[in-house]
């Protein structure tokens, strides 16, 4: 079957990830309207008062734009990366100041009856900067000052967020360290990464001062053992300084989180118990999850969903109504399409010439890859309720329009993919 059509617009459009996506986007409308829909009331789908009527609404203001970005010259989006990150960027100070405060995070504009959330949409303007600061052809991650303007672009907008309160989305950045890998960047960054993970999961399951003694001996018999190599002392010893800076630095933060949050961290890890809170929201979900069982209870059929019983569910815990209703079988088959477009975007993004186009690609992949992994874990129970959508899922006009314009963009490039634009 071919899925690749030839146009005025662009060569070889891949029509099978327009596919994959309007088979998302149709499927998160029915997940929403059953999350909202009233079993005593009219439920009018076009009805603006409702989640299901404005996600009508918005998946027609990102099919519009999607529309627009396939028409645009395919040039535009290289040379306008920077400007674009600006804007963004800018906009993330602005909502610092002129921002609306909400469920204790201050990250939305309001309009009206409508807010929009800039942080949405750092994600696909830090992609397309990272993308044209790595697109020349002898960039080279090895480079430290390479690296650090790469680790720059990344890190403004993630702190901005963070600032923000925005937890969920600044944790969305971190999935930028597998693009930097892809593109040659050493394995032991990756491996350094996960013993920071492995400290940080310690100094929220150990007393501080017995970490610190744990640390400090480890060294000292390091150093012991290995004293004939005093090449391998000094590195010892930075090693030693940058575990501690990491264990007093996780204690910290922790203890200056929100209340709601701590308890969420303290709560997947055991330490703590809250059945009003934190817990009910997990069990429920967990609840609602297993009572599908294989094939589901029915579209608009499912009890927990209608008694309400996991808070957020057309947004947060959208997966919940699907597995209650649709079962075993409805949830392996969107996990199934999560997966199919992730690996159609790491396949279509190998096959570039141009060194921006597999850049951008890859941030496209991990970017969708890192929402639906924390997003699931999240209503499963094995990650904090950090509140982060799933793509083209969850209800949310600033996530719908966002995604759709990271989406596109690839496909429009990727239609031009015989054409180098780095050059």
């Amino acid at each position: 079957m071919n899925t690749k059509y030839t146009n005025a617009y662009g060569r070889n459009i891949d029509w099978f990830t327009i596919l994959l996506y309007a088979v998302m986007v149709i499927f998160g409308w029915m997940a929403v309207y059953s999350s909202m829909f009233n079993l005593t009331g009219t439920n009018v789908v076009f009805d603006l008062s409702k989640n299901y009527g404005k996600q009508i609404m918005f998946l027609g203001f990102a099919t519009v734009i999607a529309l627009v970005i396939m028409t645009m010259e395919y040039r535009f989006f290289f040379g306008f990366s920077y400007l674009i990150y600006g804007v963004v960027i800018s906009l993330l100070v602005g909502v610092l100041i002129l921002g609306d405060h909400t469920k204790g995070a201050q990250a939305w504009f309001r309009l009206g009856d409508f807010k929009v959330q800039p942080s949405e949409f750092a994600k696909f303007a830090t992609a397309m900067a990272l993308a044209k600061l790595m697109s020349p052809f002898n960039f080279k991650l090895t480079d430290r000052n390479n690296l650090m303007r790469a680790v720059g672009i990344i890190a403004l907008p993630a702190i901005l967020v963070l600032v923000q309160n925005d937890t969920g989305t600044f944790l969305v950045f971190v999935s930028f360290s597998l693009v930097f890998y892809r593109e040659g960047l050493s394995g032991v960054f990756l491996a350094i990464g996960a013993m920071v993970m492995v400290l940080c999961i310690a100094a929220l399951l150990v007393k501080t001062m017995l970490l610190y003694i744990i640390i400090t001996s480890l060294t000292l018999l390091v150093l012991l053992l290995f004293r004939r190599y005093k090449k391998l002392l000094g590195i010892v010893v930075l090693c030693w300084m940058a575990a501690m800076t990491v264990v007093t630095g996780t204690s910290y933060a922790v203890k200056h989180l929100q209340p709601h949050q701590q308890k969420r961290i303290m709560s997947l890890f055991g330490l703590e118990v809250d059945k009003s809170g934190v817990d009910y929201q997990k069990d429920n979900s967990i609840m609602t999850i297993s009572s599908g069982g294989l094939y589901g209870k029915g579209y608009l059929e499912g009890s927990l969903t209608k008694g309400k019983y996991v808070p957020e569910q057309s947004t947060d815990f959208i997966f919940c109504t699907i597995a209650e209703e649709f079962g075993w079988f409805g949830s392996a088959f969107l996990i199934l399409l999560f997966i199919a477009l992730i690996m159609r975007i790491i396949y279509l993004s190998e096959r570039q010439r141009s060194r921006y186009n597999r850049v951008y690609g890859y941030c496209v992949a991990c970017i969708i890859f890192f929402h639906f992994l924390i997003n699931l874990g999240m209503a499963m129970g094995l990650l904090p309720i950090i509140g982060i959508p799933l793509p083209f899922i969850s209800y949310g006009g600033s996530s719908t329009i966002s995604f759709t314009i990271l989406l596109f963009v690839f496909i429009k490039i990727d239609s031009h993919r015989m054409q180098d634009l780095s050059r």
